[in-house]
């Protein structure tokens, strides 16, 4: 028996298929041209990832609530794993432009607070001011930086928390 001839129409079609497929990528892979900033703009990036200090100072355990716990769970001292939110706040050009009260991680309230901000702005000239508490402290904030930053065009300024470095960074 003869095979019929649609085997080469059935190679020709699913080739006219690839071929209509790869110019749809092609077509859709540079088009519609995406711009994250406009021409004239640049972005201050508010991003960190810090631990609040502990919600209050490790204590000594009394006589008394030693004797109420087991035996392997006799510590002298009690010290809560909980931490405070980290409030953060930014201003550019004196004008409020975030304000975030980022609360710790975790299922204990133990862990690093995170704060992402993306904030596009003028290119130029601006007065940045941003402060951090990371305590319970009724006082103002632990820690602040003012500073004039010139942005040019599609810049981008990062501002960051890195305690070893002496507190709030601008990059």
């Amino acid at each position: 028996m003869d095979k019929p001839a649609i085997k080469p129409l059935a190679w020709l079609a699913q080739g006219a298929l690839y071929a209509l497929f790869a110019i749809a990528i092609g077509t859709f892979s540079g088009w519609p041209a995406y711009h994250h900033l406009a021409a004239d703009q640049a972005l201050i990036k508010l991003s960190f990832s810090h631990s609040g200090k502990l919600v209050s100072e490790c204590r000594p355990l009394s006589p008394a609530e030693l004797a109420k716990l087991p035996p392997n769970m006799r510590a002298p001292m009690k010290c809560p794993r909980e931490r405070v939110a980290v409030l953060v706040e930014l201003d550019i050009d004196g004008v409020p432009a975030a304000r975030h009260s980022a609360p710790p991680s975790g299922l204990s309230k133990d862990g690093a607070s995170a704060v992402y901000r993306r904030l596009p702005v003028a290119a130029g000239v601006h007065r940045i001011s941003v402060r951090l508490k990371d305590s319970a402290s009724a006082a103002g904030f632990d820690y602040s930086r003012d500073e004039s930053v010139s942005l040019r065009p599609a810049q981008v300024l990062v501002i960051d928390f890195d305690a070893e470095k002496g507190g709030i960074t601008l990059r």
